[in-house]
């Protein structure tokens, strides 16, 4: 028998959660696919094809579909499911079976890692609550050697144990070891493969049928805007040819967008913020917008995704610094402007025509320019009778609609918005007390909102 840790190099991207010796009668390796949507550019594929090599195993990688993900709507189903097909051709070009079954993940595994008779589990990590309570009840109630790799980060979480506190602090960290992990993967194959006829049953990969099976209501599917791995790498190469040699100096004006528009691919790991990397470093774009971008993908990312790991109270207002909170309960009783609801909001009626306008494009389209996010949720902290309130009504529309809703990026946005994370104090202002505030005329000297408010109309009525 083998002792799991003999099959690998120990390193911080990967966590031992269950060591120990390995059944010899095992028939497989278990590769626990959910956060990492992919087959290229994918560490925990590539240590669960290591070790099944080393042990003259197949593996089989398992995704559990559950149709009660929090804040998940019918938008996110199907971007979600039209990426596995295209998962489950890739993964069989490196000699790995993909089989995908309806119900709650840790279930799903638990079952599939007995029935295969799984000789070791390898899944990827993922910080989020939902993510986190099935990755505990899988570790409880396995007795085989269960091992979790850091996968959709480009330098390991494990690097930095303590909650950041900006990212001045953690950008110094980040560069110190970045060239030990900006490094082309090797992506194995896997040497053993399944027998014909042998692969355990899931389901048939129809979108249409999935998301009928599954009953999954709430906001409608974005005409257009494909899930993938495929499309991903689409997006990439628009992006890396088209638009970043000027992301430097246009990366803030959202008409026209000149972003990758990625960030929903990087929530269901159709794409590795690795394999973006490279591409942006490869790419021979001038100098500032290669730093420009990096800095956002792998400073700002990987900040957000250290906030919600290291601080349990990442999707409250709690978990904002305490010069925030105290400044804004100073506040509490401030005469609010407007004050809406989160009806009025939902519905974009306010009386602000660019506010109203990037809530219609996110409901119609999906997304919404960052910088525009930031003032979106500024005015919503204006507007509402309280910081609390201001707090859980932006998180649930940024969840709700947003496609790269319900993620580490969307919490911390809401957290830098509304109560200061990762920001210091500005001069003291009405409701806002010091937390940084952002006004209509200043988005104007910024931009053409016009120009925006306009676009947003055409979007509207079908014209883009």
């Amino acid at each position: 028998m083998h002792d799991v840790s003999s099959l690998f190099r120990p390193e911080p991207r990967i966590r031992v959660v269950r060591g120990g010796e390995i059944d010899p009668a095992g028939r497989c390796v278990v590769y626990w696919m959910q956060r990492s949507q992919r087959s290229r550019d994918n560490p925990a594929l590539d240590l669960a094809i290591d070790v099944a090599n080393a042990l003259r195993l197949p593996v089989l990688a398992v995704f559990g579909l559950t149709a009660g993900y929090p804040g998940a709507q019918r938008r996110h189903y199907r971007f979600l499911l039209e990426g596995l097909p295209e998962t489950r051709n890739e993964l069989e070009a490196r000699g790995v079976a993909l089989v995908v079954r309806i119900g709650s993940p840790d279930e799903v595994v638990l079952a599939l890692v007995r029935e295969a008779r799984a000789a070791v589990v390898v899944g990827d990590e993922n910080p989020v609550r939902a993510g986190q309570q099935w990755r505990r009840r899988v570790a409880e109630l396995l007795r085989e050697p269960y091992l979790c790799v850091d996968s959709d980060v480009v330098v390991p979480s494990a690097l930095f144990p303590k909650e950041e506190y900006a990212a001045r602090t953690i950008r110094p960290k980040i560069h110190r070891v970045l060239a030990d992990y900006l490094k082309p993967l090797a992506n194995p194959d896997a040497r053993f493969r399944w027998a014909r006829g042998s692969i355990p049953r899931g389901e048939a990969l129809g979108v249409d049928d999935l998301l009928n099976r599954l009953k999954v209501s709430g906001v409608s599917a974005v005409h257009g805007y494909r899930g993938g791995p495929v499309e991903a790498r689409r997006r990439l190469a628009r992006f890396v040819n088209e638009r970043l040699p000027r992301y430097a100096t246009d990366r803030n004006l959202p008409t026209p967008y000149m972003t990758s528009e990625l960030s929903a691919h990087l929530h269901f790991g159709h794409i590795s913020p690795l394999t973006v990397a490279l591409a942006v470093q490869q790419s021979g774009a001038p100098r500032e917008s290669v730093e420009a971008f990096l800095e956002e993908l792998i400073v700002r990312r990987e900040l957000a995704i250290n906030f919600v790991a290291r601080n349990p109270d990442h999707d409250r207002l709690a978990g904002c610094p305490a010069w925030a909170l105290a400044t804004l309960a100073k506040h509490a009783a401030d005469p609010r402007p407007f004050l809406y609801g989160a009806a009025t909001l939902e519905s974009a009626a306010t009386h602000d025509p660019l506010w109203n306008a990037a809530q219609t494009e996110m409901v119609v389209t999906g997304r919404m320019h960052n910088y525009i996010r930031m003032y979106w949720a500024k005015k919503i902290l204006e507007w509402s009778p309280g910081p609390e309130t201001a707090f859980d009504v932006a998180l649930d529309l940024n969840d709700r609609y947003e496609m790269d809703g319900r993620d580490p990026n969307g919490d911390t946005g809401v957290a830098w918005a509304v109560g200061g994370k990762h920001d210091r104090p500005w001069p003291e202002r009405p409701v806002f007390g010091t937390v940084r505030s952002m006004t209509f005329e200043g988005m104007r000297r910024k931009f053409d909102v016009d120009g925006y408010i306009a676009r947003v109309r055409d979007v509207e009525r079908g014209g883009a």
